[in-house]
């Protein structure tokens, strides 16, 4: 075991949102929400705006927004 320079310390580090590999290239996207809680429930693939297609299992508040998505988003619905 080696020892601290004087007057160092050691930090604990107690973030407690875990990611997985990958995630810190994920986005939440946009879907229609309907659609959306379906595929939840069912398992079943959704369409993102930006062409994207998955099977959303995870929370996506934890994710920025897809740039793409969010364009496109403001491109269709103009002063929102």
């Amino acid at each position: 075991m080696s020892e601290l320079a004087p007057g160092s310390q050691t930090v604990l580090d107690e973030r407690t949102e875990l990611f997985e590999d990958g995630d810190q290239d994920r986005f939440s996207h946009y879907v229609p929400k309907d659609k959306l809680v379906a595929a939840m429930v069912n398992g079943t693939p959704v369409v993102a705006l930006c062409g994207k297609v998955w099977v959303p299992t995870k929370n996506p508040e934890k994710y920025p927004v897809c740039p793409e998505c969010k364009e496109i988003w403001q491109s269709l619905h103009p002063g929102k």
